[in-house]
């Protein structure tokens, strides 16, 4: 495959674009758009699909296989979960023998043993390895109504199968047994799901459910760690990020796929969930927390995936874990993204290209996961489609996890290097990039007075070293910041129409790039007539782009009324013609 190169605008050259692997992605959202995965019903097309992410992860990755062969552990998981377990180098590549640092025994029985503890079993499951440290994603804990009725139905009746489509059986709260033996019970399961959480290291929790319990028909089906009454979970640091549901996404799509100005109602009955962050992770975001709840999908989405990344980032070697309701609508959109923003630092999957990382978070995070993409296609929630969409919002240099680390080890100063030599120094970073030619002036804007990127941009993390290679020991309830629900008039004031608009304008994303600098004083540069896109900035776009040409020759996106600019369809058209991919699946 024919690498990509930087044109004299600073863009990139489509040489590099393989129309075959385009296709392969076209294929693949193609079948996603119609079938949602099941473990015990795969076809070839899906037999290729998990073959080939094993393939993909086996480019940086030695990684273990948590079987999952017919959906007996949970029916929406892969068949075969791959538990990462250290980056390959080319000595690993060439070594016959595979050392394990896991016993994958041990492992499999603790899924097996926890996975009762959770919504429609969906375990806490290791899917992004970053720095020694698991990321890890699930559905929330499983509430008395689901657990005795799984309990009751899937694990006696039907033989430990679990059908994930099945509603619990649903047992009066005020019954007796229910309330004597509920602490028992979920003292053995969820006891089994800290023991997994402990086992991979995890010890942050991020709760994204704007409810603290999940209620249907007045009953509490699910719950959460942050409302678990015999505080069982006090030892994990917990923070409470409320997101919208996958149902607030049709007001993206029926906005014309519009997430500027799109502010979530919070006044709603069932969201009871406050904020809550640990204060120490608040203090160094430079973000005002106490105005989320007039935060645009934009601006809080980019504030959370910033959260996320400051966490990870954190001084020890502890992983995290994501988690909605289900686990498979917002818990991949953010796994997704982060997957997405580290890999276009280099920090993970390094040797993979634009088209290929794109085709491994799709299959993997979203298909294999169990998205039900058909049913929110159908209901026009187009979550799916915001998350590859929303990369354009995250291409600056203050979403790079490594900018400190790059800063703190570069020994070299600004008169050691030219200005040519600046502005080509992103695009020598690692690997090659593959993207679409220059002709798209939509993603590649023209910045009046900028020469060069990474201008240096407010630094996102605080001052702490690195992750050390020594365990810390979890801490007692850190101290805890928390934002209840505004009054209705404050929010009516706060609303970001009243307000000028931040970073989160799709017009406003682009200005903060410039050069990142090896030294603390400002460095002046010549103007020139074009910017040249930072590295980060040129992997996510080219992500971006393939993914919307895939999408609209396959899915293609609907508009609620024509729009007097054609905007969306010439967008998209234009992605199309130039990739080669045309499909009759037109805008409409």
């Amino acid at each position: 495959m024919m690498a990509a190169s930087p044109s004299a605008a600073g863009g990139y050259t489509v040489s590099g674009l393989s129309v075959r692997k385009s296709e392969q992605i076209a294929d693949l959202i193609d079948l996603f758009s119609k079938t949602q995965y099941r473990a015990k019903e795969v076809s070839p097309r899906v037999e290729a699909i998990e073959k080939r992410c094993l393939e993909l992860f086996d480019r940086d990755y030695k990684y273990s296989i948590i079987s999952n062969s017919s959906g007996e552990v949970c029916g929406h998981y892969p068949r075969q979960i791959v538990f990462l377990e250290y980056e390959s180098t080319e000595v690993d590549r060439d070594r016959d023998r595979f050392e394990s640092t896991v016993q994958i025994s041990k492992l499999q029985d603790l899924v097996s043993r926890s996975k009762m503890a959770r919504c429609r079993g969906r375990f806490v499951c290791p899917v992004i390895l970053y720095n020694g440290k698991h990321i890890c994603r699930s559905a929330t804990l499983a509430g008395w109504g689901e657990l005795y009725g799984r309990t009751g139905y899937n694990y006696i009746f039907s033989g430990g199968s679990d059908d994930t489509c099945t509603e619990p059986e649903e047992v009066p709260e005020d019954d007796p047994a229910v309330r004597n033996g509920e602490s028992q019970l979920f003292d053995k399961v969820r006891g089994h799901d800290i023991k997994l959480l402990r086992y991979l290291s995890v010890r942050y929790i991020c709760d994204l459910m704007v409810e603290n319990k999940k209620v249907k028909f007045g009953l509490n089906v699910t719950s959460s760690e942050k409302v678990d009454k015999a505080q069982r979970y006090a030892d994990f640091t917990l923070l409470s990020v409320p997101y919208p549901g996958c149902e607030f996404f049709k007001d993206y799509k029926d906005r014309d796929y519009t997430a500027e100005g799109l502010v979530f109602n919070w006044n709603q009955d069932f969201v009871d969930a406050p904020l809550t962050i640990p204060a120490r992770f608040t203090q160094n975001l430079n973000i005002d927390w106490t105005r989320y709840q007039s935060w645009d999908l934009v601006e809080q989405t980019q504030n959370y995936l910033k959260l996320l990344l400051h966490i990870i980032n954190s001084d020890d070697d502890s992983g995290l874990l994501v988690h909605c309701i289900s686990g498979w609508d917002r818990t991949p959109l953010f796994v997704s993204l982060l997957r997405l923003s580290l890999w276009a630092d280099g920090a993970v999957h390094a040797n993979l290209e634009p088209a290929e990382i794109l085709y491994l978070t799709i299959a993997y995070d979203w298909f294999l996961f169990g998205h039900m993409l058909p049913d929110r296609l159908s209901k026009g929630e187009e979550i799916f489609f915001f998350c590859f969409n929303f990369l354009k919002h995250i291409v600056s240099e203050k979403f790079s996890a490594l900018r400190k680390q790059r800063r703190k080890n570069s020994h070299f100063k600004e008169s050691d290097f030219t200005v040519e030599d600046l502005c080509q120094l992103r695009s020598r970073d690692r690997g090659s990039i593959t993207s679409l030619s220059s002709d798209f002036s939509l993603i590649t804007e023209e910045l009046p007075g900028a020469s060069c990127p990474n201008a240096d941009p407010v630094d996102l993390f605080s001052g702490h070293p690195q992750a050390s290679s020594g365990r810390r020991a979890p801490a007692s309830s850190p101290p805890m910041v928390s934002w209840c629900k505004q009054n209705p008039l404050d929010e009516t004031l706060s609303h970001p129409a009243n307000e000028a608009k931040s970073s989160s304008s799709s017009s406003s994303n682009q200005s903060d790039h410039g050069v990142t600098r090896s030294g603390s004083s400002p460095l002046a540069v010549p103007t020139r007539g074009c910017s040249l896109p930072s590295e980060r900035q040129a992997r996510l776009e080219a992500v971006r782009e393939i993914f919307l040409a895939a999408y609209s020759s396959t899915v293609g996106l609907r508009s609620s009324a024509p729009s007097p600019s054609g905007a969306i369809s010439g967008l998209l058209e234009q992605f199309a013609r130039g990739v080669g991919l045309r499909g009759s699946n037109a805008i409409v």
